[in-house]
């Protein structure tokens, strides 16, 4: 009698344990008592998630018994959580009431994924930027057709044009050339090397959902190259409402952007499809006779599949696609007009293709295990005058990680392998730049919470690289919450750099004349560095005005950097010299918010200097002083407009003379339906150029020589379009 009770105890048990539970909810707006339609509940650490319908009501369904944390969350209010233990006692329709954000409050509910875990941006000891959101949106109005404008905004980075007739730019943080930056999407690097050439022109803003930076070393986490920060694109994911968006956008200089993307989750499967065609014309807003913007016409399609197994599995496979062809230089031979007089072009044809898997796999509430691939292949050919540059680069990334979320810490534990071949194409008797990296890193992370105002987040990182061996990369940050209005962090961290030829200063030649690096006498260049900053918010005047404020100090060594310097031959070569590379300075961002208006304040100083030997060099292409300045205002769902200046100090040159300071102007307005917008954006409209103060190329125009370009070259251009959401 007594096996059988026990028998009966466990079957009722195990019963219970996987029992299915239903719940339901209306979400109203706790002030007006009305009902928030489209509003979000999810359980967490789960895939169980539905949006409220027009009465406010939701069903979340096959919710397992036991303790579930559930999420309430609304655009414009603030998110809440609850605890429930299922079954409930009581099987009613429960009422929840959301409260307006207040205009001070930031985004604490921003998940951050960069630092591979799963906190809130407030709440990692890591410095985390994020731009997401509507100020993503606003961005995206400015420069639809690609992300240097959402980046260039930031204080702290300043994106670089490294060709005069083609547009290419490469990105800096804090001062520090682009080849330290690593781009990385969803995790997945896939913009390094020489697929990182034209990247900033070919990565479009429709289809993120938010961009993560970290500023300062962090190599610990994703390995080589990413010394002077880090930038991680986050795509959109399904949701069960549909996402349908389209953007047209139309310009001055006769530029177009035609945009969209589609996401929606059904029970299995999820899927999201972004497409774009970017067209743009040969424009010379100067009358120098070369193009400040170049013909091109670009193609891209990113499909992405989701499947959701169970609960606690799912798998994600997704293809990016660009194709693009850009040809800037003499504008009469792009024009189709070219002769013995009109002969210098600059041609890009360049396709970009990768593939993206990865596994999600929740062992239990606080462990997962993701496993994940890609491939990358790139292919560009750079055409000149009697000048032909080509090759193709084919990457791969295979990642395995564990991660347990505990009460008092957070553990994540990881392998991961890199390969990295690049083949150049032999189009002359220069010896080839072909190279073969293949790097295995093995990495853990811990962040620890000593208590509920300080926490800790370290990390180590074991890589090895076939051509230049072992490094140890690790780290460490704090983050202490002094009050409700202050705290500061404090961090910093081990880097490396596997060199390539792939530099600003080659692409500004178009690697014409440069030698293969010499592995066998060069080292990896190594860096140092940390960052110490300290936020305060705060509200005014009876809650009327909202104030906060965050100032950075940071510093970034880099030893035994790899320099470009003439050879033999008419020959450039890569050279080694004893000394260093630091930059050193601070940034100060303030946003001051009342009523429907918002101001943003930035200040950077970036002290870079290039040490070699007993002698010291300004770093060239740096603004010592940027500030930033943006006035915007909002009526929720009905306006927005925006008022911007940026200005930039004095930047040495490469030829040895200095380049004037100057200001960018830009003005943005958008007016907001239920289902679609238009806006008009008049960037630069005091027409900044630098054909106004300084020359940008020397010699004949059948043969020019290209000086440094530091300031804005199309000048003034207006452009608008509509934006629809279906």
């Amino acid at each position: 009698m007594k096996k059988l009770i026990v028998l009966a105890a466990i079957l009722v048990s195990t019963v219970s344990a996987f029992a299915q539970n239903t719940y339901k909810a209306v979400i109203k707006d706790a002030e007006k008592n009305k009902p928030l339609p489209g509003a979000t509940v999810k359980i967490l650490n789960t895939n169980i998630n539905a949006v409220s319908d027009p009465n406010g009501l939701v069903t979340l369904s096959n919710i397992p018994s036991g303790k579930q944390v559930i999420q309430y969350s609304y655009v414009g209010f603030q998110t809440k959580t609850d605890t429930l233990t299922f079954p409930l006692a009581e099987t009613t329709i429960v009422t929840i009431l959301l409260e307006e954000a207040k205009e001070d409050e930031e985004l604490e509910e921003v998940i951050v994924s960069a630092t591979r875990s799963s906190r809130t941006i407030d709440n990692i000891p890591t410095r985390v930027e994020v731009i997401a959101g509507e100020e993503l949106d606003e961005k995206g109005n400015m420069k639809p057709g690609d992300i240097r404008m959402l980046l260039a905004e930031s204080t702290g980075i300043q994106t670089q044009q490294t060709s005069a007739t083609s547009g290419n730019a490469a990105i800096r943080i804090q001062g520090l050339d682009g080849k330290y930056t690593q781009i990385i999407r969803d995790g997945f690097p896939l913009y390094s090397g020489f697929s990182g050439g034209l990247g900033l022109l070919q990565i479009a803003p429709l289809d993120l959902q938010q961009v993560e930076v970290i500023k300062g070393s962090s190599s610990t986490l994703y390995g080589g190259g990413a010394i002077a920060g880090l930038v991680n694109l986050v795509s959109k994911k399904p949701t069960e409402e549909r996402q349908l968006n389209f953007l047209l956008n139309g310009t001055s200089a006769l530029g177009l952007d035609a945009s969209g993307f589609y996401a929606q989750k059904f029970d299995k499967i999820g899927i999201t499809v972004y497409g774009a065609y970017n067209k743009g014309t040969a424009y010379d807003p100067s009358d120098v006779g070369l193009t400040a913007i170049p013909k091109f016409d670009r193609f891209t399609l990113n499909p992405k599949l989701f499947f959701y197994f169970n609960e606690a599995t799912t798998l994600s496979a997704g293809i990016n696609a660009t194709t693009e062809k850009r040809i800037g230089g003499d504008l009469e031979y792009v024009k189709g007009n070219g002769n013995a007089s009109h002969s210098y072009f600059e041609e890009n044809k360049t396709g970009r293709y990768s593939s993206q898997i990865e596994l999600d796999h929740k062992i239990d509430e606080n462990q997962k295990l993701t496993l994940r691939n890609s491939v990358s292949y790139y292919d560009r050919t750079i055409g000149l005058p009697n000048y032909l540059f080509s090759g193709v680069q084919v990457s791969t990334y295979s990642e395995a990680n564990y991660s347990r979320n505990g009460e008092k810490a957070d553990w994540v534990l990881g392998v991961n392998f890199l390969t990295d071949n690049f083949k150049e194409d032999q189009n002359n008797s220069t010896a080839l730049r072909n190279y073969n990296y293949n790097t295995i890193g093995v990495f853990a992370q811990n962040t620890w919470n000593l208590s509920e105002k300080f926490s800790v987040e370290s990390g180590i990182r074991g890589d090895y690289h076939n051509e230049y061996g072992f490094f140890f990369l690790p780290k460490i940050s704090g983050l202490w919450k002094i009050n409700e209005h202050f705290s500061t962090r404090l961090g910093g961290g081990l880097g490396y750099k596997a060199p390539t030829v792939f530099t600003e200063d080659a692409e500004r030649i178009q690697f014409r004349n440069v030698l293969p690096i010499d592995v066998a006498n060069t080292k990896a260049e190594r860096s140092y560095g940390a960052n110490y900053d300290v936020n305060y918010r705060t509200s005014l005047f009876d809650g009327n005005v909202g104030f906060s404020i965050n100032h950075m100090f940071f510093y970034t060594r880099i030893n035994n950097p790899i320099l470009l310097a003439a050879a033999t031959g008419g020959n450039l070569a890569y050279v080694q010299p004893n000394g260093n590379l630091n930059t050193k300075g601070m940034e100060t961002n303030a946003k001051i918010t009342y009523s429907d208006f918002k101001l943003f304040i930035g200040y950077t100083l970036a002290d870079v200097n290039q040490h070699t030997g007993s002698s010291s060099t300004t770093y060239p292409l740096v603004s010592k002083h940027r500030l930033n300045n943006v006035l915007m205002y909002e009526i929720e769902d009905q306006w927005k407009i925006g008022l911007e200046a940026y200005y930039f100090s004095k930047q040495k040159l490469n030829d040895g003379a200095t380049g004037k300071s100057y200001w960018t102007t830009g003005f943005m307005a958008e007016k907001l339906w239920e289902r679609f917008s238009i806006f008009i954006n008049f960037e630069n409209f005091s027409d900044t150029r630098q054909t106004k103060f300084d020359s940008i190329y020397t010699g004949s125009i059948t043969s020019p020589v290209f000086r440094d370009i530091y300031a804005p070259v199309d000048g003034f251009v207006v452009n608008g379009g509509i934006k629809l959401k279906l």
